[in-house]
């Protein structure tokens, strides 16, 4: 179990170099000055020049991919007195580090927070601001894939018991549009239809934030503004698992093991929901965990729409901006929350079937 342990660990890493590779190679061949975005048109050129180098542009694009390495892993590399080195301790990029040991004269083995580099725009550390906004992105995450979950098993496990019935079809083709229409489009609907024309019946605002601010500048704990953007997001995990669970539902009640528990005298719903549910549910259960980690990624659009201000509403104000630290923080995130979130699952897998660890 070790050794599968170990295996899907280093599979992790290698999928997040990859992500690292690509995110850095990608936004270093965009066009744009940085110095120039910190510091204004009017800049004069010894402050691009400082500027530059303190983020390392002015060394070779292999240097700086080290760099940028040095500085997102934990245990790393550091010059601690010279500070003309591309490798020097600043204590502004490094507020909160532990020096390990020596390994020569002049470096140093330091463990410390992955430091993402700071916004072109604002001037504060990019692992500021996802702290500051992740936390509202995966309330709604969870709102939405427990939303999803919950009545799409239920409208699944009802569906495979009234099989071509019109529950069935119904939920069959709610299923389908479910699907089929994208978030975005299914968010403007519902923003305009349940947070405009009947707001005053439903009390539902079109926009908002999981806190909002009074006129004393106080902030309060608003949860009726999680309602619609959360039906938007889970629409899509809903329609794909109702039809998982009714599919895996109705291969499982056809198996043999199931027949001899319904001849031995067990009642219907104990077949069911005691021997039928339980193995049907699994396929569910990785599709719950991967939509789970998708969310996480895919509520930009979402938020946008209900100016949430979580961190897809950042990521997309900062591309507007150009401000590309940002951008290449929140998407290195998103690599790791979706690359811990599988090698859970795979360990999971791996705990509950000794098959998949000889695989």
């Amino acid at each position: 179990m070790v050794k599968f342990i170990i295996k899907r660990l280093f599979y992790g890493f290698l999928v997040l170099l990859g992500v690292i590779t690509v995110v850095f190679l990608l936004f270093n061949v965009l066009p744009g000055d940085p110095a120039r975005m910190m510091l204004g048109q009017r800049a004069d050129q010894a402050s691009i020049d400082a500027i530059n180098k303190d983020l390392g542009r002015d060394k070779p694009i292999t240097t700086q991919f080290l760099m940028y390495l040095n500085d997102l892993s934990v245990i790393s590399v550091h010059n601690p007195n010279d500070k003309d080195h591309y490798l020097y301790l600043n204590p502004d990029k490094y507020s909160s580090y532990q020096k390990l040991f020596p390994i020569s004269s002049t470096k140093t083995i330091v463990l410390k927070y992955p430091y993402l580099r700071r916004s072109y725009i604002t001037k504060r550390k990019v692992s500021d601001i996802i702290i500051e906004t992740l936390p509202e992105t995966t309330v709604l995450a969870f709102s939405s894939i427990a939303f999803g979950s919950f009545f799409g098993i239920l409208l699944g496990i009802f569906s495979a018991l009234k099989k071509n019935t019109w529950f069935d079809k119904s939920a069959l083709i709610f299923a389908i549009f479910g699907m089929a229409l994208p978030s975005f489009f299914i968010g403007l609907i519902i923003a305009w239809f349940f947070g405009f024309i009947l707001r005053d019946f439903t009390g539902l605002n079109n926009v908002g934030s999981l806190y909002t601010t009074d006129d004393f500048g106080e902030e309060h704990l608003s949860l009726k503004n999680l309602i619609l953007p959360t039906i938007t997001l889970g629409l899509r995990p809903l329609a794909i698992i109702i039809q998982l669970t009714r599919s895996s539902l109705l291969d499982i009640l056809s198996q043999d093991y199931i027949r001899t528990a319904t001849a031995k005298g067990l009642t219907f719903y104990k077949v069911v929901f005691k021997h039928a549910l339980k193995n049907a549910l699994n396929p569910v259960i990785t599709a719950i965990s991967g939509w789970f980690a998708g969310l996480m990624a895919g509520a930009v659009f979402v938020e946008i729409i209900f100016n949430w201000k979580g961190i897809g509403y950042e990521v997309v104000d900062a591309l507007n901006k150009n401000d590309l630290p940002v951008v290449m923080g929140a998407t290195l995130v998103f690599a790791v929350i979706f690359v811990l979130i599988n090698i859970a699952v795979d360990i999971m897998y791996g705990i509950l079937d000794p098959r998949i660890r000889v695989q």
